[in-house]
């Protein structure tokens, strides 16, 4: 199946079945996640995968979404609070190491990443959000490649997930979930439908 197919057959499920997704698909999905695009490849985000049910329904009260609970396995993605001198000291020693480069080398683009730091909290917050934004559609690619099905959520208490997860204190925000599973075609009332997309001369402005 090619890109387009795969892209018409997912969509955000709204029931899934007990049906578990096999570990082996999870890791392929967290490694494309591992493996996305992220400002200056810094991955200021972590990913908590939770398929324990106990703490899945802990975390259902928190939500709006029966998805939580219902799903094999849920991905929190939890983004940087701040960006400290350790980060950006931690990230030039992996390249230098990663791609057995000296550390001198690196020197530029350490002092282009060393400002980071120093910016407000909030602009930190919300870069740092939108890196796991773009973690978030290619972990939705990956397992629609793979015919697991997902749904992106919003609609939970940040703080509760927070503290159940005990993000603060590492220093993450959760910003956004994402369910993994297999869609319950007895009672997801989407199942079947076309997908409804404006025009794509619609969307797209070429400019040529």
């Amino acid at each position: 199946m090619n890109l387009i197919d795969t892209m018409n057959w997912r969509y955000a499920a709204k029931h899934m079945t007990s049906q578990k997704v096999s570990e082996e698909k999870v890791q392929e999905i967290l490694e494309a996640i591992n493996l996305t695009a992220t400002s200056a490849g810094l991955q200021p985000f972590r990913v908590i995968s939770i398929s324990n049910p106990e703490l899945k329904a802990k975390l259902q009260a928190a939500s709006f979404n029966p998805q939580v609970a219902e799903s094999s396995h849920l991905l929190v993605f939890a983004s940087y609070t701040h960006i400290s001198q350790a980060h950006v000291e931690e990230y030039i020693s992996l390249i230098a190491n990663t791609r057995n480069v000296p550390l001198e080398t690196l020197a530029g683009f350490k002092e282009n990443l060393s400002g980071l730091p120093s910016m407000p909290e909030d602009f930190i917050k919300n870069w740092a959000a939108r890196q796991a934004y773009i973690a978030l559609g290619t972990a939705i690619i990956a397992a629609a490649n793979l015919k697991v099905d997902s749904t992106p959520m919003e609609g939970f208490d940040n703080a509760a997930f927070d503290e159940v997860l005990g993000l603060k204190e590492k220093g993450l925000q959760s910003v956004v979930l994402l369910a993994l599973g297999y869609r319950d075609e007895a009672s997801d009332f989407l199942v079947g439908q076309k997908k409804v997309r404006i025009p794509l001369e619609e969307l797209i402005v070429t400019l040529n």
